[in-house]
């Protein structure tokens, strides 16, 4: 029986690489919409963070996503992710 390959992303914030179903993804469109995209398929540009306090504040305090999804990421964004915990 063939064994089935898990799907692995990287923090942006902590750069630990784990599989991408531990991982929340944030994702900007050509627009420069951001949203928290809990399904993993939303179309854009994605960047992925562990989903702890600690992860989330220090994307917030180094603007981690902003350079990584080239946009300006609101406040209600982390807020977003921050409840999701």
């Amino acid at each position: 029986m063939k064994i089935k390959k898990v799907p692995m992303r990287t923090c942006v914030v902590t750069k630990e690489v784990r599989p991408k179903k531990e991982l929340i993804r944030v994702v900007a469109t050509k627009e420069g919409v951001v949203s928290v995209d809990t399904k993993g398929k939303a179309n854009g540009r994605g960047a992925y963070l562990i989903l702890s306090k600690e992860v989330i504040l220090e994307a917030k305090k180094t603007k981690a996503l902003d350079k990584k999804l080239e946009v300006t990421v609101p406040d209600e964004i982390y807020e977003e992710l921050l409840t999701l915990l």
